[in-house]
């Protein structure tokens, strides 16, 4: 008797975590087209850590963890699902062996697919950035450090970092932003 109430109290724990998670992923997909606000949003969380760390002084580690878990990210997000340099290693083996398609002016459209799409990249920032509001509340987190160090070495680590992607950008002539590219659909051609 005692294993069939704990079968329909675990059974309707099941039900009810998958009908929050259902609830969640419905807030998410009414979110997903509110590109500016979701970011502002972001912006708004990551200003409130910045400032709760002001002004407490404290939890540099996190902030830390937190700036290269975002850096990480951003650096996801630059970088196309298929690697360029990968692609052309292939081709060029595929040439020793045989005829291939062209590969140059007649090139077929090969649109940039990021490794990290914009919503997830939103996604995991703001939950990074919440975790670290939270973690920002315990003592146990604010373990001492010179923080200083931890700025200047993540500033080397930055343009070391952004140095190299954007080096990558330009010998594989891809850009990741949709700035200064031509739009071709309804209403991208007026005519005067």
């Amino acid at each position: 008797m005692d294993d069939i109430n704990g079968e329909e109290s675990g059974n309707s724990f099941l039900q009810q975590k998958a009908a929050l998670e259902r609830r969640w992923q419905k807030i998410l997909d009414d979110t997903t087209p509110f590109v500016q606000y979701r970011w502002i949003g972001t912006g708004v969380l990551l200003l409130l850590f910045i400032l709760r760390i002001l002004l407490a002084q404290g939890w540099y580690i996190i902030t830390y963890a937190l700036g290269i878990y975002l850096l990480n990210l951003f650096l996801a997000f630059l970088t196309p699902k298929f690697d360029p340099s990968v692609e052309l290693d292939t081709q060029e083996s595929e040439m020793e062996e045989g005829p291939s398609l062209p590969t140059k002016a007649d090139e077929e459209f090969k649109p940039f697919i990021r490794r990290l799409p914009e919503f997830k990249f939103w996604y995991s920032a703001t939950k990074a950035t919440a975790i670290a509001i939270f973690c920002s509340f315990f003592s146990v987190f604010d373990i001492p450090v010179f923080w200083p160090i931890l700025l200047i070495y993540f500033c080397i680590l930055f343009a070391i970092t952004m140095r190299r992607q954007i080096k990558h950008m330009i010998k594989y002539k891809y850009i990741p932003f949709d700035w200064g590219k031509k739009n071709y659909g309804p209403g991208s051609s007026r005519s005067r």
